[in-house]
């Protein structure tokens, strides 16, 4: 991101010369307050809404007419938006059907990322058979069988109950680990940005802006069960959430 803003029609300045290099196979999270401009800046990244002012650099990619590097984006919502009428598998199909891949070429890689997050014998059910936790992992299957290389995802697990969202973390983290894709993932939660990123990219209250960049490179050990009560995980914690608190005083607003 150069310098982008953002103004919507209203008036209400989202965001105001952020700038962020993010770099190949990083998992990155977005931290800030509510209303800090975090989606929005997500969205303007897949393409969702133009800046107002400013640019997005894709310099690794090849560039479509829309300004868009081709096929390199999935993207995973804060709800499931799965269509009711098809099934998980019909769901997972969807962006390779509209690129024009047969169904039968893209069968094998279609149960292969079902299987990876373990839906293999739910292929056939549809939307309201499935719990919350369920929905979000077809959602997360159906922006990964592009096999994309940067992954975008806002607030995913926000809606789900703590057991849950731990799993789902646990899931993505080794999603993450076995495909190789940058991960930007967007939440206010202190504790899923410490346990989830590599890098943690703090964002002050609107319009929104980076204020703190926090490297967890120097993490050790495996990202489990074991390391949720780890001191390295409480110091991380709250490491991070000063620079939360830090950044909601400095942009005047509250969480």
């Amino acid at each position: 991101m150069r310098n982008v803003s953002k103004v919507f029609s209203n008036g209400t300045l989202a965001l105001k010369d952020m700038s962020l290099d993010v770099e190949r196979g990083e998992f990155l999270s977005l931290l800030g307050p509510s209303g800090c401009g975090k989606s929005t800046a997500l969205r303007i990244i897949a393409g969702l809404g133009g800046a107002s002012s400013g640019k997005i650099d894709w310099p690794s990619s090849k560039i479509n007419a829309r300004g868009l590097p081709e096929g390199d984006i999935g993207f995973v919502f804060q709800e499931p938006t799965l269509m009711p009428w098809q099934t998980v598998f019909g769901n997972v199909y969807l962006p390779l059907r509209l690129t024009g891949v047969p169904k039968s070429d893209a069968r094998p890689r279609i149960m292969e990322i079902l299987a990876s997050v373990g839906l293999a014998d739910f292929a056939d059910a549809y939307p309201r058979e499935l719990s919350g936790g369920m929905k979000m992992r077809v959602s997360i299957a159906r922006a990964l069988v592009t096999k994309p290389k940067l992954l975008l995802m806002d607030e995913p697990f926000a809606a789900l109950d703590e057991i849950t969202r731990q799993k789902l973390n646990d899931d993505v983290l080794r999603l993450w680990k076995q495909s190789g894709v940058t991960v930007i993932f967007v939440t206010h939660s202190v504790f899923e940005s410490a346990y989830l990123s590599n890098r943690i990219v703090v964002m002050k209250a609107r319009p929104g802006q980076v204020y703190a960049d926090l490297s967890l490179q120097a993490t050790t050990g495996e990202r489990n069960a074991e390391y949720r009560t780890s001191e390295q995980y409480r110091a991380t914690t709250q490491e991070v959430s000063e620079a939360l608190h830090d950044a909601i005083h400095a942009g005047g607003g509250t969480h």
